[in-house]
């Protein structure tokens, strides 16, 4: 009888031993110095999957002891699968509750204003934190994917920075800039003038984008605008050298010329009246707002001071007499 009360003491020291040292493990820092390490865990994965995933992506834990921290925790079912990053310093429960609490390792992306579709693809495909799952479709394959509404991309994305969980699938980023995009056409369009000559929003996005290419001068994109607006409204000719460029394509080489302003394409505003077919660019807020609410003046013209700046003129002599003066 006393060697049985022995044993059940023993086993009890036992117990107690090994549950302290337990507390203890789960206290003390997975490593005290070096890089971050990254590490992922698949979706679909059992604790015991993802506790060895973590150790084989170079984090110092014991996966048999994490598993049980997980089910003696009641969180073994509350793992969540993504992208981790882990600092020196950080606990195994730290680590548990990092995963149960989604904390994903974020990654960023900045597209910006003026760009054209095919430069934030470009950037887009090229990023390395992305899950990559519209390379090689179309551009009508990748928008079915993103808004069957639209079967051409230019113009439909928000230029901003996102920020992204890391392994983020690029249609979710599209869908975002997107989203983003169309929150801002409809805020623009519920506070817009009552007298403007567009037939649909889409057309005023198509005016940002020019507007956006026109200038990089804020404070005048509100006369800019008004150009443009009053030409719609008088059926002249835009004849703006932005939508010129983006119907060469890869013709254009840094420089326009003349005949380039005679060949005829949908884009050409020197041959075509009225509004290009498509935006030409991913228009910001203020080119937004601008195509939205122009500038009450009666401007016809506009050309190019040389200083970054614009001379706006209502009348051809007008605009003739600021050719010579800052342009010859």
């Amino acid at each position: 009888m006393g060697f049985i009360k022995k044993l059940f003491f023993l086993l009890i020291l036992l117990a107690c031993a090994a549950g302290y040292g337990f507390y203890s493990w789960m206290q003390q820092a997975l490593f005290e110095n070096g890089p971050t390490i990254e590490f992922a865990i698949k979706p679909g994965s059992s604790v015991r999957a993802s506790a060895r995933q973590i150790r084989d992506a170079g984090v110092p834990v014991n996966p048999i002891l994490l598993e049980a921290l997980a089910r003696v925790l009641g969180k073994a079912n509350k793992m969540k699968a993504g992208s981790y990053e882990i600092e020196a310093g950080k606990t195994p429960q730290d680590l548990l509750n990092k995963i149960v609490n989604g904390e994903f390792s974020m990654a960023s992306l900045a597209v910006i204003e003026g760009w054209t579709f095919q430069q934030m693809r470009k950037l887009v495909d090229a990023h390395p934190s992305i899950k990559h799952e519209t390379v090689g479709l179309s551009e009508a394959e990748l928008m079915r994917k993103i808004s069957p509404e639209f079967s051409q991309a230019e113009g439909l994305f928000f230029p901003d920075t996102y920020r992204f969980a890391k392994g983020s699938s690029d249609v979710q980023l599209y869908q975002q800039a997107h989203t983003q995009l169309l929150k801002k056409l409809d805020e623009a369009w519920k506070k817009r003038q009552s007298d403007l000559p567009y037939k649909n929003r889409y057309e005023a996005l198509t005016m940002a984008s020019i507007i956006e290419k026109e200038t990089g001068q804020k404070s005048e994109r509100n006369m800019i605008a008004a150009v443009f607006i009053n030409r719609l409204r008088t059926g002249m000719l835009l004849q703006t050298d932005p939508t010129v460029i983006y119907g060469m394509g890869e013709r254009y080489q840094g420089k326009i010329f003349k005949r380039d302003l005679l060949t005829d394409t949908p884009y050409n505003t020197y041959t075509r009246a009225g509004l290009p077919p498509t935006p030409i660019a991913l228009p910001g807020m203020e080119s937004l707002a601008a195509a939205f609410n122009p500038a009450r003046s009666d401007a016809l013209y506009f050309v190019a001071r040389g200083n970054g700046t614009s001379q706006f003129s209502n009348n051809l002599d007008e605009h003739n007499r600021a050719v010579n003066k800052y342009q010859r």
